[in-house]
């Protein structure tokens, strides 16, 4: 066993601390050829948590803009203060301990950040939940994590209710905080045209003995010393897994804090810089580049809580933005956008991503007409999002990048586990400070996530690829059994899993199908029960599938079939349907 592994399995205890590993790349990798003279080939981690960072831009730019929101503004002096606030709510009112889960289930807004710092200043561990999680989905994190206090959004209440009142006794949320998207909204909008919409103003009822945040918040309850290191576990992601079952990642302090740092350092993010803040914070790229990164530069984040092409145009106009992190089809809608000509983008000096490739004819169309080249990257939850990127100043399209800072990456036969020749594909495995601890109460995953190369532990990403001469590396195919729609990753397994409690499903298969504008999405190929046959269409399916799965990854086509293929052993054999449903795509 790794020692990732066999610390992963101690995860019992709640203030986990997690010794560093000395990371140092070989020098004769071939991207160093590429690295950029600008840059230095390594960084050096501070000793200190993430709440330091807040900390200390609260000190050195207090009445700067932290956070703009549909033109109100939170200063770093305030965000600071009503962070600790809020850590003394948890601490004193809500029990959180060190090391403690607390699981944090909202859209981006300003509440999400503060709740994020809030959780860190009370030594505990952020488990961030996609908000667009439905009832039996989130129950899961409840029970994985065993987590007992919950910060969440008003419209999402009756939904952490539902799943906790289905969730033992023992294992409940003792203590559950509810904002209202609302809270965070300034009493006048200065800017009439991007007022904020319906369901940021709307009211909810609240459960009878949840909390309120205004409450919380004018408690103003002081915290206790600080006591979380660099190697204590700060934020707990989860990833899906070819068994059907999310699993958490334990990130430490220091492993988030790598890439912090060397995204500030790579993007040249300064306290100078703006960043519009619009994919998802629950999501580690969102997290660290909308989030993390300017907290700790001291650079203003200019938050958009869904996609709106057209707000997105005013906001870098009116605020100047700087850098802009999304993903593909964000950029495609945007180009498309008839009032395109009417956006001031010169500011911007920093548009990049990853989740899925850039076409290269919007690629092209961005250089031509912005002079901005589209900066592709590649990462995982369990590496708190890059381990590759395109150097600024030479970029390769539809391509990952090269390895970042003190960052190691190869190419090796998934079987044999030896490394291959430039140009052939294989696994791309990685080491580096920002690789996680392991998978939360699950070594037997851990144990399987990593091996050791050369005197090394590499983590195996899962995904196939190839590196040309120059050290960049291609994507080229998924190990995993998994779907990227629109940068999102869905598990088959995870759907399949849900779509069985359906009560017309006899037997499901989920498969990847091409899609013109996410790429690629869920299709379900379906056996009906006897009594469903006839009764049951496919709309009915997706319907069930809409009200019961997050909105990225109930299927999108349903197809009924008599029975489907297996293997002498009675296994599922879904790479056979697969293959036929990118035989008719021509893919």
């Amino acid at each position: 066993m790794t020692a990732a592994s066999s610390t992963a399995s101690s995860t019992a205890s709640s203030a986990a601390s997690f010794p560093a590993s000395p990371f140092t790349t070989p020098p004769d990798r071939p991207h160093f050829r590429a690295w950029p003279r600008r840059l230095p080939t390594q960084v050096v981690l501070p000793d200190t948590s993430l709440w330091y960072n807040l900390e200390v831009s609260a000190r050195r730019y207090p009445d700067k803009a932290a956070i703009r929101y549909f033109g109100g503004t939170v200063t770093f002096r305030e965000m600071e203060a009503q962070a600790t606030s809020l850590a003394g709510w948890l601490q004193q009112r809500a029990g959180v301990k060190k090391g403690d889960r607390v699981l944090l289930y909202m859209q981006n807004c300003p509440q999400f950040l503060l709740s994020y710092y809030a959780i860190l200043r009370a030594d505990a561990v952020v488990v961030p939940v996609n908000p667009m999680n439905r009832t039996e989905e989130f129950r899961h994190y409840i029970t994985d994590a065993q987590a007992k206090v919950a910060i969440c959004s008003a419209d999402l209440a009756a939904g952490v209710e539902e799943a906790n009142a289905g969730v033992p006794a023992d294992a409940q949320l003792a203590h559950i905080l509810v904002t209202e998207y609302a809270d965070a909204l300034p009493p006048t909008h200065v800017h009439p045209e991007d007022a904020p919409p319906a369901w940021l103003t709307a009211v909810h009822p609240l459960p009878a003995g949840y909390a309120r945040w205004t409450d919380a918040m004018g408690a103003r309850l002081a915290p206790g010393p600080h006591t979380a290191g660099p190697d204590d576990m700060a934020v707990m992601p989860y990833t899906s897994g070819t068994t059907g079952f999310p699993k958490g990642c334990i990130h430490t302090h220091r492993t988030v804090m790598h890439n912090v740092i060397g995204g500030a350092t790579w993007s040249g993010n300064g306290s100078e810089s703006v960043q519009l803040s619009v994919l998802p914070l629950f999501h580690v790229t969102g997290m660290q580049y909308g989030m993390n990164v300017p907290i700790y530069t001291g650079a203003t984040v200019v938050m958009l809580p869904r996609w709106d092409r057209e707000v997105a145009g005013r906001l870098i106009s009116r605020y100047q933005v700087t850098h802009w992190t999304n993903i593909p089809t964000m950029v495609i809608d945007f180009l498309g956008s008839p009032n395109l000509s009417d956006f001031d983008l010169r500011s911007l000096r920093y548009i990049g991503g990853g989740g899925a490739a850039m076409p290269q004819a919007v690629a092209e169309r961005l250089r031509e007409q912005f002079g901005l080249s589209y900066i592709e990257g590649y990462g995982l939850s369990e590496t708190i999002a890059p381990t590759h990127s395109n150097p600024l100043e030479r970029p390769k399209q539809q391509c990952l990048g090269i390895p970042t800072f003190n960052t190691d990456a190869r190419v090796i036969d998934p079987v044999t586990l030896q490394e291959l020749p430039v140009g052939e594909v294989g696994e791309i495995i990685v080491r580096g400070p920002q690789v996680f601890k392991g998978y939360w109460g699950k070594p037997d995953a851990t144990r399987d996530a990593f091996i050791e190369f050369e005197g090394a532990t590499f983590f195996r990403t899962g995904d196939l690829g190839r590196m040309d001469e120059d050290g960049y590396f291609f994507l080229t195919d998924r190990l995993k059994r998994m779907i990227n729609a629109s940068g999102f990753k869905v598990w088959p397994a995870e759907v399949e899993n849900l779509l069985y409690k359906h009560p017309a499903v006899q037997e499901a298969c989920i498969i990847g199908t091409h899609d013109p504008y996410r790429g690629e999405t869920v299709k379900a190929v379906v056996v009906l029960r006897a009594a469903a046959r006839g009764n049951t269409t496919a709309d009915d399916i997706i319907g069930w599938a809409r009200d019961n799965m997050a909105a990225y990854k109930y299927p999108r086509v349903v197809e009924f079939v008599d029975a489907l293929p297996k293997s002498g052993t009675g296994k599922v054999m879904w790479r056979q349907l697969q293959e036929s449903e990118n035989a008719k795509a021509g893919g």
